[in-house]
């Protein structure tokens, strides 16, 4: 069969899953490599803790090697399922802080300059707005990301999110709403 065109990135990702499901290791380290920038991405952005995001891709991974037969495309496409799982554990891992029991303080923490101080000032503007990011509602963040941070279109991002297109563009006005009013408020504060 002649290719007149090379296949979309998507047609790859199919390939590789049908390998995946066949038991072929190869293939997930290809998967790996395609997939694993973008789920550490979005996971560094929804629970802004790397290490926490690193924990999240590799479970991603298990679940795509342990799911790869039950995956069907008439569900939703790939990138959209494996954008779901990444943000589905984010939010467990943010629930799961929530959950902390108050009445056991934690031990007295070190309050010295974070090992990683001298990498990027308070004031740096991209500091200043992951930091905001991490300040606004879960939902608005996720659509932030998926939309400026991921790349993905209005009706991709809405389709990851499980929403009507009009209710993901009113998760973006009222974020980017959210993170004005805060680095307004960080910069009056500055």
């Amino acid at each position: 069969m002649k290719w007149d065109r090379a296949p979309r990135s998507g047609d790859q990702d199919e390939d590789l899953l049908g390998r995946i499901a066949a038991g072929d290791v190869s293939a997930m380290r290809m998967m790996v490599a395609r997939q694993l920038p973008r789920i550490v991405a979005v996971a560094t952005r929804m629970l802004g803790d790397a290490a926490e995001a690193e924990d999240v891709a590799q479970e991603t991974f298990l679940r795509i090697w342990r799911n790869a037969g039950g995956w069907r495309q008439r569900n939703a496409r790939f990138s959209t399922w494996v954008h779901r799982v990444a943000i589905n554990l984010c939010y467990d891992r943010l629930r799961r802080r929530k959950d902390v029991p108050a009445e056991h303080p934690p031990d007295i923490e070190y309050e010295g300059p974070a090992p990683d101080a001298d990498l990027m000032s308070e004031d740096d503007p991209s500091r200043r707005v992951e930091r905001a990011l991490q300040m606004i509602a879960p939902r608005q963040r996720e659509a932030i990301i998926l939309v400026y941070y991921q790349a993905l279109s209005n009706v991709e991002a809405a389709e990851v999110m499980d929403v009507s297109v009009d209710a993901l563009e009113s998760l973006l006005a009222r974020g980017r709403r959210s993170l004005q009013v805060l680095l307004l408020k960080d910069e009056g504060d500055g």
